[in-house]
């Protein structure tokens, strides 16, 4: 089975819990959603030049680079067929995996099946030994689950289930552009609870919103728990920088 990447390199991860750490970037072709503010827009057309590659040859890339962090990202990389295979094959050679994904595709259907792949992967073990195993390499797993809000016009596409399944390795990111984003914003998170049950990020679309009004509206609404994050790549590099 192969996978339709476009890129792959290593640099800082730009956001995030892991925000400033060294990480694999292995990018995939294509997605479901069509935001207004998608900043990788290149890699979602249909034309867009990506390289065929297998679980062994994307391992191989992340485990020659010899670092420990590794986000797949797109496009859209829950929409890869098989792609949970990618994410077990890294999670057994030590990696710690971040999925980003945009809030439309089930993410509790795809840890089962990168659970049900580690499983088959320990069939041959010590029964008592199997479990501990798989529940150390589900717990380098990680998802970072947009909600994408008005401004998107793709908020429809949300699969609201995806809010209530997170845990506390888990991420939810708000991408806001003006007040209407945060005050949506606000009521998913009081809905779901999400600070009592993930990380929350605010984090402003490059030029459309001043941070400082991120903040003050978390100020007003007394939102605790949430964290204001800035696209720490687009500060260091010029924000239109491919491979970074």
């Amino acid at each position: 089975m192969n996978y339709n990447v476009v890129e792959h390199f290593v640099s800082i991860n730009g956001e995030g819990v892991k925000a400033g750490e060294l990480a694999v970037f292995v990018r995939f072709k294509g997605c479901n959603l069509n935001c207004g503010y998608c900043d990788t827009k290149w890699a979602n057309i249909p034309d867009a030049k990506s390289v065929s590659m297998s679980v062994k040859q994307i391992v191989d890339v992340v485990c020659q680079s010899g670092v420990d962090n590794v986000t797949l990202t797109g496009g859209e990389p829950l929409m890869q067929a098989g792609i949970e295979k990618v994410i077990a094959a890294l999670l057994l050679n030590d990696k710690c995996v971040e999925i980003e994904t945009n809030g439309s595709m089930d993410i509790e259907k795809i840890r089962h099946k990168v659970k049900s792949e580690l499983d088959n992967n320990m069939k041959d073990k010590v029964l008592n030994d199997i479990y501990d195993e798989v529940a150390d390499d589900m717990s380098r797993l990680s998802m970072t689950v947009d909600y994408k809000s008005c401004t998107s016009g793709m908020e429809e596409y949300m699969y609201l289930h995806n809010y209530e399944v997170l845990s506390e390795q888990d991420t939810v990111k708000f991408v806001v552009s003006n007040m209407n984003d945060l005050i949506k914003a606000k009521e998913i998170i009081d809905r779901y609870s999400l600070t009592e049950s993930c990380n929350v990020y605010f984090s402003p679309v490059y030029g459309a919103i001043e941070p400082a009004q991120i903040v003050e509206y978390m100020k007003d609404n007394c939102i605790n728990g949430a964290r204001v994050q800035l696209q720490l790549h687009k500060y260091i590099w010029s924000p239109d920088t491919v491979g970074v």
